[in-house]
């Protein structure tokens, strides 16, 4: 199992930011073990100019990303999924299409830095932070022993890493 490489799909609602960031990220930092995909449910149909530059000022590339439907890996002939992660509490809490492949899932909320008001430098340091609680929990991620962890394990590990700094508040269970 140690040559494998896996595919990952991170969702957001819209694809502009988090998930971008965490698919460029990985993509890159993970190369030749990881193929990192992102996608919307509700896809605003342009990356945030933040999160691209963000991203170049880090030294990963941004040629060709775009703000996609999810619905386009739940497709025939799309990549089989093997894990994915929800990034923003909204896309969380929708029902998503069903995955082929029983692909282990986890939710890694990160506060939405498009959403943050104020001057260029307050709403790109949110991008930078965003940026930054990913890459740790991507690094965290990149180095579980995949070939020894079961089923139970291995989620228990990915929702883990999922509470790392930089989570968003858990919500309250419902009643």
């Amino acid at each position: 199992m140690a040559d494998r490489v896996f595919n990952v799909l991170f969702l957001c609602t819209g694809n502009t930011a988090r998930s971008i960031l965490a698919e460029v990220i990985l993509n890159k930092d993970g190369a030749g073990r990881f193929r990192a995909f992102s996608g919307g449910s509700t896809p605003k149909g342009q990356v945030n100019p933040l999160a691209l530059q963000v991203l170049a000022s880090f030294g990963y590339p941004t040629e060709g990303l775009r703000s996609k439907s999810w619905s386009e890996f739940a497709a025939p002939g799309a990549p089989e999924m093997d894990f994915i992660f929800t990034v923003c509490d909204s896309a969380a809490g929708e029902v998503c299409p069903v995955w082929p492949g029983h692909p282990a899932t986890a939710h890694w909320g990160i506060e939405d830095p498009a959403a943050v008001e104020g001057t260029t430098v307050e709403r790109t340091a949110a991008f930078v932070a965003a940026a930054r609680y990913l890459k740790a929990r991507l690094s965290v991620f990149a180095v579980l022993p995949f070939d020894t962890l079961d089923r139970m394990a291995l989620h228990h590990e990915l929702r883990a890493i999922g509470r790392l700094e930089g989570a968003t508040p858990p919500r309250p269970e419902p009643r």
